[in-house]
């Protein structure tokens, strides 16, 4: 079942992307790296697919009082798996060629652990630390966030669906709850071990949840004023900008600080539409264009940025 479209996610996913190809690509200006806290675009794009993933079943569960598992997950492999395929296999010739064998082995074991969407769970084993010089020549390092999505994905829609059939009129509530569990297992998690905090998917599963939390809040929104529309979707791109400008990276993430872009992302998806000034910006038909291939984009940026270091 189909959601009505809305150009100023895409909008929105462009400046996720932008933020996180201009990070990796490390430009500088003038001596200075202004995007330097663009790895926030990864949290903006956890929130988003909260809210899109969350929005489907809910509408799916609404209307037909059922839910496909079948078809959602048929509709996930078509999106994912043919453009994730073409990456790996286009990639694979250049680090034959260019790589050391022993980073051929490296990639070899991250693209098996990339295809069954656990590169978060390699990544983290194998020590690596996401913000290291080394790890900008791991050319699939950037798909822990893709298996982090992916088994949110995976087991969502069951939680969903259980949750939706026994607790219907909690649904808000039980979904708090859950994000304050996982809210306070990050902070516990990274006071312990950075590291693990970075790439599990537990310490992770507040930002998707917080997207959910915003379907759930979105489908029975009521009419609001329009000056309070233009507030706060003002407020909550300026809070993303003042993250991605601001942060770097020795930024605590994912951690407190991580909530500003989160929430940013959020107040922008609630209370954005078709009158305020956020939208008409995040809609122009360029950045829409850009969200709807920012998912190839972010795919090819990193292995083709670890080969150009490489060569």
């Amino acid at each position: 079942m189909k959601l009505t479209y809305r150009p100023e996610i895409d909008g929105l996913r462009t400046i996720s992307v932008i933020a996180v190809i201009f990070y990796h690509a490390q430009i500088t200006i003038l001596g200075q790296q202004p995007f330097k806290g663009g790895f926030v675009g990864v949290d903006i794009f956890f929130v988003i697919s909260g809210f899109l993933i969350t929005s489907i079943i809910l509408k799916e569960l609404n209307g037909a009082g059922s839910f496909s598992f079948k078809n959602f997950y048929i509709r996930r492999i078509k999106r994912i798996i043919p453009v994730l395929l073409i990456v790996f296999f286009s990639t694979f010739p250049f680090i034959w060629l260019f790589f050391i064998p022993i980073s051929f082995i490296d990639f070899s074991k991250s693209l098996f652990s990339s295809l069954f969407f656990v590169s978060n769970h390699y990544f983290y084993l194998s020590g690596e630390v996401y913000d290291a010089e080394s790890s900008l020549l791991k050319p699939l390092m950037h798909t822990w966030s893709l298996s982090i999505e992916e088994q949110y994905y995976i087991i969502f829609p069951l939680i969903l669906t259980i949750v939706f059939k026994f607790f219907q009129n909690k649904l808000l509530k039980v979904f708090l709850v859950l994000f304050s569990i996982s809210f306070i297992l990050m902070i516990y998690i990274f006071q312990k071990n950075e590291s693990l905090a970075f790439f599990s998917f537990f310490t992770r599963f507040w930002e998707l949840l917080l997207g959910s939390i915003v379907a759930i809040l979105y489908t029975n929104k009521k009419k609001l004023q329009k000056n309070n529309h233009n507030f706060y979707s003002i407020l909550g791109l300026l809070m993303i900008v003042y993250s991605i400008f601001f942060y770097n990276d020795s930024t605590k993430s994912p951690y407190i600080p991580t909530l500003l872009p989160v929430l940013g992302t959020s107040l922008i998806i609630y209370f954005n539409n078709e009158n305020g000034y956020v939208y008409k910006i995040l809609s122009l038909k360029y950045l829409v264009f850009l969200g709807l291939i920012s998912y190839s984009l972010y795919l090819w940026h990193y292995p083709v940025f670890a080969i150009g270091r490489t060569t």
